[in-house]
This record gives structure tokens, C-alpha cells and sequence, in this order.
């Protein structure tokens, strides 16, 4: 497993990585209105970390199903003074963005290591810049928009699709010169499937990392497909399940697992670990 480029750092993906989860947003479907002014959000950076996260993931634009529009400028000033505050903590910093002119300012900046984007940079110019940048790049699969990924999304074959999809995100890339090391592939949790297709997507991540022929990014954390499976309406009474997918992921391959709850994903990913290191 080569290492994983990004930034400023090389990481290792020889063991599973955690990262942490940060919304700077009002409307986030978990932790919304949370961490939306500065000094909360830096605090929650600073218990992430403390937490065992290997990556921050911060993002200032809901994409829950039916998020209502945040223009680029806003998004913007919600995720910039977040980042230029945490270059300092010396951490990867991942932007969890879709907009190009986002993207543009936070690398002026200097203040980003990993563009985590949920169209794959299918947005104008998003792929010449991040091209020219010396930053790693997740694509992420989606169907529709956050308005209406979830009225009835259908597949002829979901996991053949999804990874046809990042296959040919990955070339795409590769053809404008981004390196393989800078590639991480997602399936999209939650973004126009229903929980039957996310059930196949994890089964049959293997597959899919196949298929895309880079690294795969996970994020299931307290989505609604957990909730369908436990019957937890809430998104913070889904703990149990969401460590316990993100533990299956890790055991079908993925080498980087998004989340919000990092103590407990940690710990569970450790034991899993240690029980495979001593067969």
C-alpha cells in the first residue's frame, strides 16, 4: 500500500485512519449549529485531536438530503478563519467542499491539505485547480443533488455503477496529471441510495476499491441508513451502529473512515487491530 500524499504530509494506509468530522454549519443533519462560531469550533478541533483523530474534515455547506442552498461566499466565510486557525495544530486539514471558489481561497491560503468532495470535482475549473495543487483529492460518488438525491434513486447495478463512476473520475484525474498517491475514492453513503443499495456498497467495498483503483474514504457516521437498520430516529443515539460500520468498513478494506464520533471509532478499530496483528 503506497502511502497517501496530501499537502503537507505522507500518510500511512498500511492500518485504517480516523477522520474527525467538524461542520461549521447551522443545518448539519447531527451536530448542526453546534461548532458554527469560531472559538466552538476550534474547541471541537482541539477534542477531535485529543480524541485520536488522524485528519479534520471541516465543511461549511450541508449536503444532508434536502439542504436548503448556501452560496460559495458564505461557505467560505464559515470554513476560511476555521482553517487559517488550525494550519497551526499540524494536522491534516481536509475541506469538504463542492464549490471551486471555495477550494481556490482556502489554498491560496495555504490552510488545506485534502479537497473531500462530494461531486468529484465535476464543478468548472475544480479540476485544473486541484491538478496544479500539491493536495490530495477524495471523489466522492452521488446521485442527484442534495434537493433530490433521495426521491427514488435507481441502479441497474449499484456497485458496478458507483465504481464505473470513480474509475472514471480517477482516470480523469490521472490524465491531468494528478497523481495516483493523491487519490481517494468514496461511494457515497446516504447520497442517492437507499438502504438497500448502501448495504451492497459496504458489502462489497473490495469491489469497489478494485474498481477505483485508489484508496477508498468511508463516512457512514449516524446517517439515516443506520437509523433504518437500528430504528434510532436520532442521529447521536446511533453510536452503536455507526462504530460497528465503521469497523466493517475497515475490515473490507477501507483505509480512511469519516466520523464524528472518534474516541469510540478509535478504540474499536485498536481491538480490531490487535486481534489481527496477533494471528
Amino acid at each position: 500500500m503506497q502511502p497517501f500524499v496530501c499537502g503537507r504530509f505522507t500518510l500511512d494506509l498500511t492500518r485504517p485512519l480516523v477522520m474527525g468530522i467538524l461542520n461549521v454549519t447551522p443545518d448539519s443533519f447531527s451536530d448542526g449549529g453546534r461548532y458554527d462560531r469560531l472559538d466552538n469550533a476550534l474547541a471541537r478541533a482541539e477534542a477531535l485531536l485529543a480524541e485520536g483523530a488522524d485528519i479534520l474534515d471541516i465543511g461549511g455547506e450541508s449536503t444532508r438530503p434536502g439542504a436548503p442552498f448556501v452560496s460559495p461566499e458564505e461557505e467560505l466565510q464559515r470554513v476560511l478563519p476555521v482553517l487559517e486557525k488550525l494550519v497551526a495544530l499540524n494536522v491534516p486539514l481536509s475541506l469538504d467542499t463542492r464549490r471551486t471558489s471555495v477550494m481556490r481561497a482556502a489554498l491560496a491560503a495555504g490552510a488545506v491539505d485534502l479537497i473531500n468532495d462530494v461531486s468529484a470535482l465535476e464543478d468548472e475549473g475544480a479540476l485544473a485547480l486541484v491538478a496544479a495543487a500539491n493536495v490530495g483529492v477524495c471523489l466522492m460518488h452521488k446521485q442527484g443533488n442534495p434537493d433530490n438525491m433521495q426521491h427514488k434513486p435507481q441502479y441497474r447495478d449499484v456497485v458496478e455503477e458507483v465504481g464505473d463512476y470513480l474509475a472514471r473520475r480517477v482516470a480523469l484525474c490521472r490524465e491531468h496529471g494528478v497523481a495516483a498517491a493523491r487519490l481517494l475514492g468514496d461511494p457515497g453513503f446516504g447520497f442517492g441510495k437507499t438502504l438497500e443499495h448502501n448495504l451492497a456498497l459496504l458489502r462489497e467495498l473490495p469491489r469497489l476499491e478494485a474498481m477505483a483503483g485508489v484508496p477508498l474514504l468511508v463516512g457512514m457516521s449516524r446517517k439515516s441508513m443506520l437509523g433504518a437498520v437500528t430504528g434510532e430516529a436520532q442521529p447521536d443515539q446511533r453510536l452503536g451502529a455507526s462504530v460497528a460500520a465503521a469497523l466493517l468498513a475497515a475490515q473490507r478494506g477501507a483505509k480512511i473512515i469519516r466520523v464524528h464520533d472518534v474516541k469510540a471509532t478509535r478504540q474499536a478499530l485498536q481491538l480490531w487491530q490487535a486481534v489481527a496483528d496477533s494471528e
